[in-house]
């Protein structure tokens, strides 16, 4: 939210959810047990390997992207893919309480949670193949994590019940949209995160995008620790507009006809929107590392990427892969128009704890 506090939309490929202890974890396959790790397992001699993910690449159909090149993986290596899932925060969150028995081996989340995994010593160096096709905006300098699908941030909005989207944040204090809004929760959820970071950015700073909030308020149904609940909600009807990310929301609009994707202006200004990239990092003593290198070298291998618009609705981390799928020319006409800026992550990680205590005490949350 996909989160961060300097929003600046310039088709830059980059960042999802946010931290909390609550929330439920979408658990695919059980870990392996707490007792800690043999000395196979921590040579990666086991044929498995762990990946905690924030949501928004799996389908529950199994036709997302990261079921598509896990399969694939696996047919490939023979090594099984075992996927915990969660919020952005919240899964770097289960990685910290996880440090003196590290159970993931590859960490995929959005930023501004991606720096903050590796200003707590979650990540170690690795450079995948296929790095050095990456924008270095979206990668670290130092090879602790790399961007492995593009994404911005963006709202949806009921097709049906709403003739166009709303152009502006200041018609979304309308009172039709009173219990019929809702965007998840900063600080817990990457995108609802990113609330803030575009916010704060279309306002021009902290207090008059808080005071903005503040009366936004009054119209929020109310914190949700998952973006991608709300888009189901929304294509219902049960809510008229919702926060999302543009990879996570196009996958949802081919099974649900009333969801459109949309990107809120100040008014009198351009729609405006940030990168929020899915980053991956090989988890520092992780216990099968050799298995996660191999799966992120697969990630961002050639055919993977080519994968990433016509299966997940996203952008190629790699400049050089270039799809001309249905997807790919219908992302690039929504993004026609959009203002990208960049955010700067190094203060949103610096200042993220205060961003939220404001939204907190500005919203009564």
């Amino acid at each position: 939210m996909s989160g961060r506090l300097t929003l600046t939309l310039t088709l830059t490929p980059a960042l999802r959810s946010a931290a909390a202890v609550t929330g439920g974890l979408a658990l695919t396959a059980s870990l392996t047990a707490c007792g800690g790790s043999s000395p196979a397992d921590s040579k990666g001699g086991e044929k498995v390997v762990t990946v905690y993910s924030a949501d928004g690449l799996k389908s529950e159909k199994g036709d997302g992207w990261y079921d598509r090149v896990f399969a694939d993986f696996t047919k490939k290596t023979g090594i099984e893919v075992k996927y915990v899932e969660g919020g952005s925060g919240e899964m770097v969150q289960r990685a910290v309480r996880e440090k003196t028995n590290t159970q993931a081996d590859v960490l995929i989340t959005l930023p501004p949670f991606i720096q903050q995994a590796d200003g707590k010593g979650l990540l170690q160096s690795y450079v995948p193949q296929g790095a050095d096709k990456v924008n270095g905006a979206d990668k670290s300098t130092d090879g602790k994590w790399t961007s492995v699908v593009n994404n911005y941030f963006g709202f949806v909005y009921n097709k049906k019940e709403l003739a166009e989207a709303p152009k502006t944040w200041e018609e979304l204090l309308d009172a039709r949209y009173k219990g019929k809004l809702q965007y998840s929760t900063p600080g817990v959820a990457g995108d609802g995160t990113a609330v803030l970071i575009k916010s704060m950015h279309d306002f021009g700073g902290k207090e008059p995008a808080m005071e903005y909030l503040k009366k936004l308020q009054a119209n929020n149904v109310g914190p949700s620790s998952s973006t991608s609940k709300l888009a189901p909600k929304t294509d219902k009807g049960e809510l008229l507009v919702a926060n999302g990310d543009v990879q996570m929301n196009f996958a949802q609009s081919k099974s649900m006809p009333n969801l459109g994707i949309w990107f809120p202006a100040k008014e009198g200004g351009k729609p405006t929107t940030f990168a929020l990239p899915y980053a991956a990092g090989l988890v520092a003593g992780a216990p099968h590392s050799e298995n996660g290198k191999k799966l992120l070298d697969h990630l961002l291998g050639e055919e993977a990427q080519k994968l990433v618009s016509e299966v997940g609705g996203g952008f190629p981390a790699r400049t050089d892969v270039k799809p001309t799928d249905a997807n790919a020319v219908e992302l690039t006409k929504l993004m026609t128009g959009v203002e990208v800026f960049e955010p700067d992550w190094a203060d949103i990680d610096k200042n993220l704890t205060a961003y939220v205590d404001a939204w907190k005490s500005a919203t009564g949350s």
